[in-house]
């Protein structure tokens, strides 16, 4: 029996053979037919329910292949210092969030870049000690990379002028060698141990919340990044029957062991949520100056960035984890932690040829490829490695870009036409709460090259590296459900494939770039039910 028919519609397929159709079946959660609406609507039965698109625009359910789940639920309720314009905006929505806090308690927040503010110097502990001298304070940077804590926190780690700088991390310090209230990459994680942590519960009740936004921004599927506790608390809204995105959970490299040693890999699961791949970091981020460069920064002559793992660890990760069953997915910024993860790649796929195993079935990513030399450009379609991009990482980032990259190594940054052209498989994401992850913007990012405010100019940065609406739209559909071994039933709009599903106000692939960002989800399905809104 066919349950649903969806007629009238203006629907793109992404199937070479009828890329355009009118109508689709629906029964089981998937599409059983698909075309005009002639041939589709005599299929109806009486308990059939037929609902008319009027003519609005469908495309495939949208995932975003790199996000922080947990991460950017938890934002939600953090004290928001997203791309603040000063350091006093941020220690004022510290001081707001103090005086509603019970004493002693952890306060945290999101998104300060010292980038935005005129004075481009980070921050320090003491500017947070004026207005919470008692309560611990823990702000993430918006590139996630480094940590602004004021001196409680720090007391609460114990972190001293004593305490040495740990393995892929540093410890900011002022002149007479005393911490200074940042911390670099790992040394981050020494601090937030003690941050106090909500129960997996309350994560799940957060998520919820989440993926109400998700849902309405067209995301039917996301590639998260956070930890264990992140996939305990999908656990939990799944076997409440409350999960209605597709999750593919990726493991991190502390906890890849445990999945050894019970025999899992990747793929186990369920449609709604599956195991994906390892991660690692190479290296740090731009925002910091922490991303592993080749040549120094533009103006710092002695800084080339930091190594997160060291290349070896790199190899026998990836190695023992391919013999398990798991691609890798690796964190690489700079074009010296892009090329050391090319090597890496190319070694292990000698290994795996000896052994039988063929590259389609070890997907292995790099994610977010920001900057790549012009010697390795063509090596991710040489190896067969997937390039997981995040197109509004490049209109958030352009003047750093400029400023310590320079405008010879920048033609090749943010650049996912050079891999298209090249035949590689290019996911997209958003890196929430990096960014925001609504897709659409995303989308005109990628498109234009250009922020929602015009800058860096009417051409965008680097306008040669624009890429089609299409080439977008197939980045956040059929290039996931490849990476997640799911190209056999998701990121197209026709018979067997799951009916996920995206209702737009407007077609996105004739109207001009700049009307992008107002268009509206009108409705969002996923397996056969709407879940955001719907069509009556």
């Amino acid at each position: 029996m066919i349950e649903r028919i969806l007629f009238n519609g203006n629907i793109y397929t992404q199937h070479a053979d009828q890329p355009n159709v009118t109508a689709l079946a629906i029964s089981g959660g998937r599409i059983v037919a698909y075309g005009l609406d002639e041939d589709i609507l005599p299929l109806a039965t009486a308990g059939t329910i037929q609902q008319n698109l009027d003519k609005q625009t469908v495309i495939p359910g949208l995932t975003d292949a790199h996000i922080h789940w947990q991460w950017t639920a938890r934002s939600l309720s953090e004290v928001d210092v997203f791309e603040v314009p000063t350091r006093h905006h941020a220690v004022q929505r510290v001081a707001e969030r103090v005086a509603t806090t019970p004493q002693g308690e952890w306060i945290t927040g999101y998104g300060w870049s010292q980038e935005f503010w005129p004075d481009k110097s980070f921050p320090t502990a003491d500017i947070l000690d004026a207005v919470s001298p008692e309560h611990p304070v823990y702000l993430r940077s918006k590139s996630a990379h480094a940590v602004w804590v004021n001196s409680a926190a720090l007391r609460s780690a114990g972190i001293t002028a004593d305490t040495p700088d740990p393995v892929g991390g540093k410890i900011g310090r002022d002149e007479s060698g005393q911490p200074n209230g940042i911390l670099f990459e790992t040394a981050a994680q020494m601090v937030f141990d003690y941050v106090t942590h909500p129960t997996d519960e309350h994560i799940a009740d957060q998520m919820r919340d989440l993926q109400k936004l998700a849902l309405a921004s067209g995301l039917t599927g996301v590639h998260d990044f956070d930890g264990p506790r992140c996939f305990s608390a999908l656990q939990l809204l799944h076997g409440r029957g409350d999960l209605h995105l597709r999750v593919v959970k990726n493991i991190n490299a502390p906890y890849i062991h445990h999945a050894h040693e019970l025999g899992l890999h990747s793929g186990f699961g369920d449609d709604f949520l599956r195991l994906g791949g390892l991660k690692i970091f190479a290296d740090g981020a731009l925002g910091p100056r922490t991303a592993l460069m080749i040549a120094p920064y533009e103006g710092e002559p002695h800084n080339n960035g930091m190594r997160v793992t060291a290349q070896d660890e790199m190899y026998a990760l990836v190695s023992r984890a391919s013999l398990a069953g798991f691609p890798s997915t690796i964190h690489a910024i700079g074009d010296l932690a892009v090329r050391e993860v090319l090597d890496v790649y190319q070694a292990v796929r000698a290994d795996e040829a000896k052994v039988g195993i063929k590259p389609d079935q070890r997907r292995h990513r790099i994610e977010h490829l920001q900057i790549i030399h012009p010697d390795d450009v063509n090596r991710l379609a040489e190896l067969n490695i997937i390039a997981s991009m995040q197109p509004i990482h490049a209109t958030s980032d352009w003047h750093m870009a400029d400023r310590y990259w320079g405008a010879e190594r920048c033609e090749l940054a943010y650049n996912p036409l050079a891999q298209i052209q090249r035949g590689v498989v290019v996911a997209f994401g958003s890196d929430s709460p990096i960014d925001p992850f609504d897709p659409l913007p995303n989308i005109y990012a990628a498109v234009t090259r250009r922020r929602p405010d015009g800058s860096p100019g009417a051409a965008g940065w680097y306008p040669q590296n624009k890429i089609s609406v299409e080439a977008a739209v197939r980045g956040f559909t059929i290039g996931p459900a490849y990476a997640a071994g799911m190209e056999d039933r998701l990121g197209r709009l026709i018979n067997g494939y799951l009916a996920d599903l995206v209702v737009l106000d407007r077609d996105i692939f004739t109207i001009s770039a700049d009307e992008l960002l107002d268009v509206e989800v009108m409705a969002t399905m996923v397996g056969g039910v709407w879940r955001y809104e719907g069509i009556s």
